[in-house]
């Protein structure tokens, strides 16, 4: 094989790093996409900004609504984010613009879809193509091959299922938790711990991955903490990323692979330099990354709310957070049906 890589992922530094030597931030819930003032979104940038801004890592919840996959959150008539087609279609579209790039996606397969589902819509839009399938698996963290490897084979995508996987019929369809483990999610403590909350592996072994997202209760159900997220986005200081990867560190002695994080480019960039800084490179983007949105108005999927006062006698209500209470209301009672 000839070697052509001399940058990967805007680095040559990187391009001899076994893929499990590397820091990947990812953007949770990626399809959720609103304002912060939508409980129900979890980012609010575009998957292309994403991806765009250094996002390397996708993660999505998908759900049989009528035999089509579609990304929701919770449920699609809480949060419908479109058909996993036209999502996978933005990000093959992405990848053939940026070819020196690796890219992984992680699918909560929370409907517990055969991997055959997932193949047909892979191949559909072409990605079948461009993932990687492994000649065994599961693959310990230093045993991945190099990002120059992936990216001059032509296999640069790595899409893990959360269950659900079946290498023998889906060979580039990875099992996230025989290859990966995850510390706890849902948190609303901000002194973020590094235990191993998922695994069905050797975690010392292991790559791994942190949900950095701190959420709040509201109504009893957990959503984004706003308000906090320049602090949990942060590079040091207590409930920050970066003091996450300093726990990580400390417990397992390396950093984790992947940084999952809620409306990333709050802190201005302070995720991807926490990643750069792990990972050994000089975090100089060409042009900063997306600005937090207003929180004027708010999409979810594809009905779009523009904030709006209604007045009667001396009560005022925002139409913002109207939504945001029926939407807290509805995942109150979507779990107590889901329970009974």
């Amino acid at each position: 094989m000839v070697r052509r890589a001399t940058v990967c992922n805007g680095h040559a530094e990187l391009c001899n790093r076994s893929f499990g030597n590397v820091t990947f931030v990812g953007a949770h819930d990626s399809y959720a996409i609103g304002v912060n003032s939508n409980l129900a979104a979890n980012q609010d940038q575009s998957i292309t900004q994403q991806l765009n801004d250094g996002i390397r890592m996708l993660q999505m919840q998908a759900h049989n609504e009528k035999n089509v996959i579609k990304l929701c959150h919770t449920s699609c008539a809480l949060y419908d984010g479109g058909t996993l087609k036209d999502y996978l279609t933005t990000v093959k579209q992405w990848l053939d613009s940026n070819p020196n790039e690796v890219l992984s996606l992680l699918i909560v397969n929370i409907d517990n879809l055969p991997a055959s589902s997932y193949d047909a819509v892979f191949k559909s839009v072409g990605l079948d193509s461009v993932s990687y399938a492994p000649p065994s698996s599961p693959i310990p963290a230093s045993g991945w091959p190099t990002l120059g490897n992936l990216i001059d084979t032509g296999k640069r995508l790595l899409p893990f299922l959360d269950n659900g996987a079946d290498l023998t019929s889906v060979p580039y369809l990875l099992d996230e938790f025989t290859n990966i483990w995850e510390t706890e999610f849902n948190v609303i403590d901000p002194a973020f711990d590094c235990n191993v909350n998922r695994t069905k592996g050797d975690p010392t072994t292991q790559m791994f991955l942190i949900n950095h997202f701190l959420d709040k209760l509201v109504f009893g159900q957990p959503v984004p903490f706003i308000e906090q997220l320049n602090v949990t986005n942060g590079p040091s200081g207590p409930g920050s990323l970066g003091a996450h990867v300093d726990t990580c560190i400390g417990d397992h002695g390396r950093p984790p692979n992947f940084l999952l994080v809620d409306f990333y480019e709050y802190g201005a960039g302070s995720v991807f330099q926490v990643a750069a800084d792990i990972n050994g490179v000089p975090y100089n983007p060409a042009t900063p990354v997306a600005a937090p949105l207003s929180s004027s108005t708010s999409t979810a999927g594809s009905v779009k709310v523009t904030s709006t006062s209604l007045s009667s006698g001396t009560v005022t209500f925002n139409v913002n957070h109207l939504h945001a209470i029926v939407f807290s209301v509805a995942s109150v009672i979507m779990g107590m049906l889901l329970v009974s």
